[in-house]
């Protein structure tokens, strides 16, 4: 029980570290850039007062943001970095039930994923930059999760049902968040051109896609191998 104990968190460690970081250089590289451009729209577009309140805090604001440049990079990836080994913990737990998992199966998991946290939810709430006009946050929130608790479920049944009406079952499951539609926002459209939200949503997916596969390749490879070294 240890040893399997020690394989997952290692496991989940390492493909973490690896799946945060490489994201991390690829936000700094295509995702980021998008969002400080947005935010000069949005600073554009705010009222003179609005301005003045951003430049000159409330006293006893003690609220602390990490800086741009090296500090908010490193935050950033260690973010990245835990988001990275809590999503392989969940991985490793699936190979565990599923028995031995190498490279190649993990990347399907990994595939699957992605699926069910970042395209699935796209289709209907495409990632959106700062000043892009938004629905309510809870009608978000509740659309997202249900997307997510659906296609990870609708995935299931598909991948793993014994008979074909259980995979038709999962496929209709899938579709019904997007059949019912998410949350779409009401007035302004907001400051940001529409061309620079379609970018921000494309770069934003493909750091998702080499994160969740990375995750899963890495999952899946280092979860085989300290299983072999044991």
């Amino acid at each position: 029980m240890v040893s399997l104990l020690r394989q997952v968190v290692f496991a989940s460690a390492l493909a973490g570290l690896i799946a945060g970081s490489v994201q991390t250089l690829i936000q700094h590289w295509q995702v980021i850039p998008l969002i400080l451009q947005a935010e000069t729209y949005e600073v554009e577009t705010s009222p003179p007062n609005h301005q003045h309140e951003a430049a000159a805090p409330h006293d006893g604001d003690t609220s602390w943001t990490p800086q741009d440049g090296v500090e908010g990079t490193l935050f950033t990836s260690l973010a990245n970095i835990f988001i990275g080994i809590g999503f392989a913990l969940v991985l490793s737990a699936c190979f565990v039930l599923r028995g031995s998992i190498g490279w190649r199966e993990g990347v399907l998991w990994g595939a699957a994923g992605f699926l069910a946290f970042s395209l699935a939810p796209a289709l209907g709430l495409p990632p959106e930059l700062p000043g892009a006009a938004a629905a309510d946050l809870f009608a978000r929130q509740t659309w997202w999760l249900a997307t997510v608790t659906a296609t990870a479920g609708g995935l299931a049944l598909a991948a793993f049902g014994r008979s074909m009406p259980w995979r038709v079952v999962g496929a209709l499951i899938i579709l019904a968040p997007h059949i019912v539609g998410g949350p779409h926002p009401t007035g302004d459209a907001g400051a940001v051109p529409p061309e620079l939200a379609a970018h921000f949503a494309v770069s934003s997916l493909f750091s998702s896609a080499v994160f969740w596969l990375l995750i899963g390749g890495t999952s899946g490879y280092f979860f085989q191998h300290f299983a072999e070294r044991d």
